[in-house]
């Protein structure tokens, strides 16, 4: 039996990536020595009536941070999205297939009840459950089966190997929930805080748990999360101090918070991005010619200079940035080409079209580089109309609802995880609605394979495919931005999100 996970690593592996973090604008957010107290107020960058306290069901960056305020996890991710042990001591395999996972003891949940292998299976297959409407339905579904062997022992059997399963049980939808939960009007976790008020599209309030599995965590009173859809609002916020910390800071407000004394910026490089989406059910934004030629008129490097100041990297149509170790270096990158775009429109006869793009603050950089398509296609013949609108109820109204939206997709673990969720044809989140049989079956056979040289050459003609048939166009990787007060510390990237991939509460503490 082999251990993949196991609270035996070395103190070095357990911290292993805080020291590539230490350096955030300009000064160290992760020296001191940690202390309980302190209160603050975070503001991300959106909140709706669709806000939830169900792990299942989040969707958006402020639920992914509520959730791992309140919940915890099997597993925990460090600085180098290494899966370490969370809820889970111990996790071994012999086959990548059968999964034998050991609980911590004396772990509670808020209502005092003990944490037992019941709670586990339970959270597990409920994702494949259609009623639950889990998120990530998709990922689960590898999840054959789930049974107690003991108190505090689970055995999860997959539908073949997956070698990923410890990184992929420390994503927000997997955190832990009491057996049997299905009322989630009300939050009962393990997870570093109590909630004590949610209000969806308002603000949620937690406070300390005084009985935390981590002894002497986490280290903040009391912490009110909010969103301010608006960035400058949100700058505005934290340099008067209404706020302590915020994310999503652009390009453009670095020099106001390098001139402020009192506050600090950290980037994180990161497989986000923002993409153009076309959809497959539209006869014109479906085109094979018509994808292809918005995707020459994406002018990355523009992009890159002037919308996000260099704090990004050069995409090429596909969700897998090149800091990846399995990132596909011989994809010819695609580059601005409004020529060819106009002879692809032209052949699909579709030079002359007035298509409407929908855009959103919602959906990072996208009312710009909406605005730059739209200058560039207007030269070659294609008639782009912008319809900006408000961040409030874009995800639900607006985003897959029309045949040209903009979407905004977090960074994932894994690639098989960001593959599986939005573009396997089955997905929730196939954003363009796009189907290709091959790139299916390519998922599956990575899953199984055990040869890791093997697996990147699968992920490798995978990246290849929705390169060249992906119904998304791809143009940058966005570095995150987090701005704080200089007395919030602890402070360390995790390239999967902002606010320390949304797990900040588990590590700062208030110096002052």
């Amino acid at each position: 039996m082999a251990t993949v996970i196991s609270t035996d690593l070395s103190r070095r592996t357990l911290l292993g990536g805080l020291a590539a973090g230490v350096a955030v604008g300009g000064a160290s957010a992760a020296t001191g020595r940690p202390k309980v107290g302190g209160r603050i107020r975070v503001a991300s960058i959106a909140a709706s009536t669709a806000d939830t306290l169900d792990p299942a069901k989040g969707n958006l960056s402020t639920d992914y941070m509520r959730l791992y305020l309140i919940y915890s996890g099997l597993t925990q991710y460090d600085g180098q999205l290494r899966a370490l042990p969370g809820l889970a001591e111990r996790i071994e395999t012999r086959d990548n297939i059968v999964w034998h996972i050991r609980l911590r003891k004396g772990v509670h949940f808020h209502n005092g009840k003990p944490l037992t292998a019941d709670d586990v299976v339970y959270s597990l297959m409920r994702h494949r459950d259609p009623a639950t409407g889990s998120k990530a339905l998709a990922v689960a579904e590898q999840f054959a089966r789930a049974r107690k062997t003991g108190p505090l022992d689970v055995e999860l059997r997959l539908t073949g190997p997956n070698p990923d399963l410890p990184v992929i049980l420390a994503q927000p939808h997997f955190l832990i929930v009491e057996n049997g939960r299905r009322d989630f009007s009300v939050a009962n976790g393990t997870g570093p805080y109590i909630c004590r008020a949610f209000a969806p599209g308002i603000r949620t309030v937690v406070r300390r748990n005084p009985n935390y599995w981590k002894p002497g965590r986490p280290y903040l009173e009391e912490i009110e999360v909010i969103a301010i859809p608006d960035e400058i609002s949100r700058v505005n916020a934290l340099l008067s101090g209404d706020v302590q910390m915020i994310n999503a800071v652009s390009p453009g407000s670095v020099k106001r918070l390098r001139a402020s004394p009192g506050h600090a910026f950290m980037e994180t490089k990161s497989g986000l991005f923002t993409d153009l989406i076309m959809r497959r059910d539209n006869p014109v934004t479906g085109h094979p010619d018509f994808v292809l030629a918005m995707k020459y008129l994406l002018d990355r490097e523009l992009i890159k200079r002037a919308l996000f100041r260099g704090y990004a990297t050069i995409a090429n149509d596909h969700p897998v940035p090149p800091f990846s170790p399995y990132y596909n270096a011989d994809i010819p990158q695609r580059r601005f080409d409004p020529d060819r775009a106009r002879f692809l429109l032209k052949r699909a006869g579709l030079l002359g079209t007035r298509l409407p793009v929908y855009v959103s603050p919602a959906a990072n950089g996208s009312v710009d580089m909406g605005s730059v398509l739209q200058e560039h296609a207007a030269r070659i013949g294609l008639h782009l109309a912008i319809n900006r609108v408000p961040s409030d109820g874009y995800w639900a109204s607006h985003w897959m609802k029309h045949p040209l939206t903009f979407g905004n997709v977090n960074p994932r673990p894994t690639v098989d995880m960001m593959f599986s969720l939005f573009f396997q044809s089955k997905a929730l989140s196939n954003e363009s609605g796009w189907n290709n049989p091959r790139f299916d079956r390519l998922l599956l056979e990575a899953r199984r394979s055990t040869d890791e040289a093997q697996r990147r050459a699968i992920y490798g003609e995978m990246q290849w495919i929705v390169h060249s048939h992906g119904g998304v166009g791809i143009p940058v990787f966005q570095s995150l931005m987090d701005g704080f007060d200089r007395r919030l510390k602890g402070i360390f990237p995790i390239p999967l999100g902002g606010f320390m991939a949304y797990t900040f509460g588990d590590h700062v503490w208030w110096d002052a």
